[in-house]
């Protein structure tokens, strides 16, 4: 299992166990989530997450990890591949309870998980938001992402 840690977030890969206490929003007594976690997000990208396990099987580390703040261990959010790589290429999506949104807490995880994918050898790493998510598009762009197209497509080429 790897965990992969930043100065200051500790993104933990999710099993089904997890995921699934996590798309029920029924945390295990071991659980530490803060207030506002799961939200909306986290449980659609788990379910997509554990759909994708049940037919492809284990999808590490190509999967989906928990965000887990260091500084008081509690879960904030979550990022993930959207399924395997193709052709060097992998898709990525994350997302942060309401309350840990403005820290930068986005963009430090997302520099974590394009680290896996350059260290698995793939090329090219994309991402999409909402036109008016602003917020998001700020922490793509700096993670080093680009805007590819008009409908807010966002992709990142690795060395």
């Amino acid at each position: 299992m790897t965990v992969l840690r930043t100065d200051r977030l500790t993104l933990h890969p999710v099993d089904t166990g997890e995921g699934e206490r996590i798309a029920a929003r029924a945390p295990a007594d071991t659980d530490s989530w803060a207030a506002d976690f799961p939200f909306d997000g986290d449980v659609f990208a788990v379910t997509a997450f554990l759909r994708a396990t049940a037919e492809h099987g284990e999808q590490r580390p190509f999967g989906y990890y928990r965000i887990t703040r260091t500084s008081d261990g509690l879960a904030i959010g979550g990022i993930g591949f959207k399924g395997r790589p193709r052709d060097g290429r992998a898709e990525v999506g994350y997302g942060l309870a309401p309350a840990a949104r403005g820290h930068g807490y986005a963009a430090e995880a997302l520099a974590a998980l394009v680290t896996v994918a350059a260290d698995h050898g793939l090329t090219h790493v994309a991402a999409d938001t909402d036109a008016g998510n602003i917020a998001s598009r700020r922490t793509l762009e700096r993670a080093g992402f680009t805007r590819v197209g008009p409908d807010h497509r966002y992709e990142l080429a690795l060395a």
